[in-house]
Formats: structure tokens, sequence, C-alpha cells
């Protein structure tokens, strides 16, 4: 080699090292696909540079020599999609290195050291977490930054709503599940709390429950909040947790797990079961396509009591995330038990849905009622392809039963067209049991009383409409966010037809059907589409009624719509990804005499 490319060499290597130095960070390079990463300087976070076609590094986090943890992070290769950090705060007066293992294929270790990584990463006294992204909802509670599927642990204490999930804080991909918290005084505003729950030993921090321990029956103080969730290993084990400042951290119960399955079982869901005075649980047998039953007088110690489900409804993919409660069935005396049973694949309009069965439950065992035909049957609690691992808030007040779900579908939730976090959560729901004109008992899914306070006063908008093949329009927000209610009665005709539109010539079609007492919900041409191939879809509902009168509200956000039916007789609940904001709806009929008895159109504040 001439010395004049040696001295570049020297001097290229020189610079790169300066570089790095002024970023905080030292960078050693130990072989193709092993590096260290020394924090050198000061800052709250070292902020880990991202790109999304990686796949995943393996970054041992050392404290003092010690391994402390292991997280799993797509560093970037060629370029920087974006940063995620890594908190420093709890490691000050330590000695912090980060050895990283990646699985990309390099010819050489020159080539390895020209990954993006490691001229970008750095040290940052702050994190940016305002929003960068087009769709980001404006009203649904989103994650403050990366991945977010299942809520889980949800429990009412002291008037503050929890709301825990499935949280990557390490990209927007699904990896390193933890418990991301937020909270809410009214269902509407939401706060970021501190991570609540971490991977340990025992693995990663699958999907659970909390409930409160009014009578101090676990021995860690009366209303002390209890956990039980998955710890996801090499096997599935559940494990408790405990809380004594209202949810805020958790300790880790040292004799965990507290119930061990030599299958594949996770999710528990906790209550306590007044008429046995024992905690009861319910925990999926996820790939036995069925539910197990627990009870427990202490939380610790648990006893398998039955199982439900081995070829009942649908059993198209996995079980999971499993909820079990009581709910009056409306305009009688009687009482019903819900069984709610998440499963992927295999929902009606592909991927994944939640299912329920009414019956009956003794805190041992779960019957399900039977139809006239004498059949258990199948029942979708929400008819959109968005709509998962829904399960309930313990504890809510008035004896409410509140719940709320992942806004999307295992189909494509890693493909949508955001970075900078993924997914949204639904709006928070309130549960009631009906009987329909089959004589069957359905539940309803009512959006939440506190989503009123959301509303600006109503657009200006003809207050009555009588329709026919000639489109009426209606206006719409400029933004687009806003709620629809109304109410139509079909009349003489067979087809309602209400169209959303925007200048980009994009629509959402939903329709009614009267003949069939059905109403359907078509994106394919509602806007970006192309990032999966199972994204354009209709999707049908059963209307549960025979009157051809119909209420309906519509919640249109940045890149969703929820329709709730009479009340939410029927729901459904789709994610759109409309390039321009619809601004305009278009409502008609295949025949004359049909109307629109009332309809308000209001912008959300």
């Amino acid at each position: 080699m001439k010395l004049k490319s040696i001295l570049t060499t020297i001097m290229l290597t020189l610079g790169a090292s300066l570089a790095l130095a002024q970023n905080g960070v030292k960078i050693e390079h130990l072989g193709v696909n092993n590096t260290l990463v020394r924090v050198t300087g000061e800052g709250r976070y070292l902020l880990f540079p991202v790109q999304e076609s990686n796949d995943d590094a393996r970054v041992n986090v050392l404290v003092n020599g010690n391994l402390e943890k292991t997280i799993f992070v797509r560093l970037a290769k060629s370029k920087v999609d974006y940063y995620v950090p890594f908190d420093l705060e709890q490691y000050e007066g330590k000695s912090l290195a980060l050895t990283v293992f990646t699985t990309q294929n390099r010819m050489s270790l020159r080539e390895a050291k020209d990954d993006a990584c490691w001229r970008n990463m750095k040290l940052s006294d702050d994190f940016d977490t305002s929003n960068k992204e087009k769709y980001r909802p404006a009203y649904h509670h989103t994650p403050l930054y990366g991945w977010m599927n299942d809520p889980n642990g949800m429990f009412y204490k002291d008037g503050v709503w929890h709301l825990y999930f499935q949280s990557n804080p390490y990209g927007s991909k699904w990896q390193n599940m933890t418990w991301g918290h937020s909270t809410s005084t009214d269902l509407v505003h939401w706060e970021t709390q501190p991570i609540a729950v971490e991977p340990n030993g025992l693995g990663t921090a699958f999907s659970g429950s909390c409930a409160i321990d009014k009578d101090n029956t676990a021995g860690f103080g009366k209303n002390a909040v209890i956990g039980l969730y998955t710890t996801a290993d090499v096997s599935q084990t559940q494990s408790l947790v405990w809380s004594t400042d209202n949810g805020q951290s958790f300790n880790f119960y040292p004799n965990n797990p507290v119930i061990t399955q030599e299958t594949e079982a996770r999710d528990p869901n906790m209550f306590y079961h007044e008429e046995s005075g024992k905690w009861c649980l319910v925990l999926a047998h996820a790939l036995e396509r069925e539910m197990l039953f627990y009870s427990s007088p202490d939380l610790k110690n648990w006893t398998l009591e039955s199982s439900f489900g081995k070829g009942i409804g649908a059993q198209g993919g996995v079980w999971e995330c499993p909820d079990l409660f009581q709910l009056p069935v409306e305009g009688s005396d009687e009482s019903k038990w819900v069984l709610l049973c998440n499963l992927n694949p295999g929902g009606p309009f592909g991927g994944s849905a939640t299912q329920y069965f009414i019956g009956e439950f003794d805190g041992k065992k779960f019957v399900a009622d039977k139809d006239a035909q004498g059949n258990i049957p199948t029942k979708w609690m929400d008819f959109g392809k968005d709509h998962y691992a829904t399960v309930s808030w313990s504890d809510a007040p008035q004896g409410r039963r509140t719940v709320i779900g992942w806004m999307s579908n295992w189909q494509y939730a890693a493909e949508v067209p955001t970075m900078q976090f993924r997914s949204a959560n639904t709006l928070p729901r309130d549960l009631r049991l009906f009987k329909a004109a089959d004589n069957q008992i359905y539940m309803a899914s009512a959006p939440a009383a506190e989503l009123v306070s959301m509303r600006s006063d109503a657009l200006r908008n003809p207050s009555k409409i009588n329709l026919g093949k000639k489109a009426t329009d209606v206006n719409l927000p400029d933004d687009g966010l806003c709620e629809i209610a109304l109410e139509f009665d079909a009349q003489v005709s067979h087809i309602i037809k209400f169209e959303l539109r925007n200048d980009a010539s994009e629509k959402v079609v939903m329709s009614y059907n009267a003949k069939k007492r059905t109403f359907s919900f078509n994106r394919e041409n509602s806007g970006l589409s192309d990032f999966s191939q199972d994204f354009p879809a209709t999707t049908v509902a059963p209307s549960f009624e025979n009157s051809g009168i119909l209420s309906l509200r519509i919640f249109i956000d940045t890149c969703s719509i929820e329709v709730f039916g009479n009340e939410g007789e029927f729901v459904m609940t789709n994610l759109v990804f409309p390039t321009k904001p619809y601004n305009k709806m278009y409502i008609s009929a295949d025949n004359a005499g049909a109307k629109v008895n009332s309809i308000n159109v209001y912008p959300i504040k």
C-alpha cells in the first residue's frame, strides 16, 4: 500500500473516533458482527438510530461489567429512519457498556464499520416526541413512540383509569415486550407514565390483568394493586407483581411463576368471585384453542378447575386475551356471564378478531348457552377488521363494564404507513346485553359516555333529508375529524348508501341493506392500501333489527372510522389512510321514500 493511502486510512479512522467521542460514545469493533459501545459522555439518553428494514441486533447492557438486561434494536445499516431512547438515568455513577451482536452479512470488518448506526449513535439530554406523523390519531390513545399491541392490566382506582399495554420502547415493530402505561381521569385525555413492567429472567412481559386486593388476601397490603401476567421465554409461565403506589411501579413476587403449564398458555385475567369467596382466573390455552379456569384464596396458589372451548366457536387461530364478567340482560331480571375470546387468525374478514360466548359461571366452570337448534353460536364483538385483544377495566365505577381494544390486525399491523409509532386503541366502550329479534342474547358496545365531551358545536347541515337516487351531500370539517350522529328510516328502499369522500377522489362506502338486515363498509378505495394485500376489504355486520330504522354514530379520526349502530348493537372498526381528509358525506337510496330523520356533524375539539 502506498504511504499516501496508509496516511489517508489513519486520518479517516482518527476522524471517525473523534466524531464518536464528540457524540459521547466510544465504538470498538470486535469482529464483523460484534461491537462494544462504551458510554463516555454525559446525557439523559443514549439515542439508537433505527432502520426498520433491518433485522434485530441483540444488545447486552453491562453495568459495572455485569449483564443487566438484553434488548433488541433494528440498528441502522444504510439510513436512519428514526431514533429511540435508552434511558441512562438509572445508571448514573456506574460504568455502562453495550455489547452489540448483529446478524447482517458482512464481507469484512471495514464494511461493518460503515454501518450508519455507529456514526449516528449519540447522547442527548432530551428525546423529541412531538408528532411527526400524518396518520397519528387526534383523539385515540396511542403510545408516545414505538410499537403498541394488546391493552392489558387495566384497572380504575381513586378517579384514575389505568391503561397498560404491550409496548416495544426500542422500535415500531413487535419486540422487547414490556408494559407501557397511560392514565386518564376522563377516558378522553391520556397522560404517558413510566414503563410499568419490564422483561426479567423469566422472560418478556406479555399480557395479563390487574385487580385491587381490597381485603389483603395476598398479604401485600390492603388495596394493593395485584398484577398477573405472562412471562414469555422458551416457555410461557404466569407471574405475579404487586404495587403499593397505585400502579406506578410494581414489585416482582420472588416465588414466581405462580402458574405453569406443559403447553403454551398466556394472558391471565383474574377477578374476585363473590359467590364462591375466591379469586378466579381465565387463562388462554392458546394452541389448544380453549380457556382454562383457576381459583385461588390468595392470588399466589392457584387450582385448575375446568376448561372450555375445545371444538367450540371460531377455531381458525390461537385463542388469546380472555375476559370473563357478568352483565344484566336489558328488560329482564336476568344476568348472564360473558366470556371474551380473542383469536388470531380466524376472524370473519381475515386475521384477528374478538368472539364472545354468553353463559353461566359458578366460580369453577363456564357453560355456554345454546341456540334454538342446540348449538353454541359464534358471536362477534366487532364486525370490522381492526378490533382485537379487547379486555375490560377492573373495578370500574358505578358497576360499569368498560372495555378498550387494539385497533389493528395482525395481518398488516407492522406494515401500516407510520414509523414514529405504530398502533392505536379503539375508543373506550361500555357494554350491555340485549335480546335481538331472533330471541338470542347479544352484547352491545356503546361509546363511553365521556366521549360526548369531545363534541364542538354541530356544523350547519340539513336537519332532515328525504332520500332518493340523487345523493344529498353533507359537510364535514376540513380536517375530517368528527362524530356523525344520525337516524334514518329505510321505508320502501332496499339500500341506503353513505359515502365519505375527499378531494383526492378517495372514498369509503357504507351501505344498509333493508332486505338482508345488514350494514357494510367498503374501504377498497379509501386511500393508501398497497402496504398489504389484506388491507382492501368489505366488512359486513348484522343490524340486529327488523324495522328498517337505524341510528348511527360514526367517529372519524386521522386513520380510523368506528361505526356504532343502535347504540352499539353492532359495531364496526376499520383503519383507513386517506391522502386527504374526508370532507363530504353523500347519502342516497335506491328508491324514493327513505328519509334521514335527524343528522348532526360534530367537529372534535
